[in-house]
C-alpha cells in the first residue's frame, strides 16, 4: 500500500522537486518490502517469495528511472 500510496502523493504535488521526494520514499517502502520478505521467508511464514522480490526489484528499477527521468 505504501508504495504505490506515495507515487500518488507526490504526483499531485505541483513540483517535480517534491514528486522525487516522494518518489524515493516509494523506493525506500519497496526496500522495506523486500526485507520484510526476506525476513518471512527465513522465519518459515513464506515460502518460495523469489517471485515477490523480482517483482520488487522490477518497481525499484522503474522508480529509479523515472527519478532519473525527472532530472535528478
Amino acid at each position: 500500500m505504501s508504495i504505490p500510496s506515495n507515487i500518488a502523493e507526490g504526483s499531485a504535488r505541483h513540483h517535480s522537486k517534491d514528486f522525487i521526494h516522494f518518489l524515493r520514499i516509494a523506493d525506500g517502502s519497496a526496500a522495506e518490502l523486500e526485507t520484510q520478505l526476506i525476513i518471512s521467508e527465513k522465519l518459515n511464514f513464506a515460502s518460495d517469495s523469489q517471485h515477490l522480490q523480482n517483482e520488487i526489484i522490477i518497481i525499484r528499477r522503474m522508480l529509479a528511472a523515472l527519478i532519473k527521468s525527472l532530472g535528478r
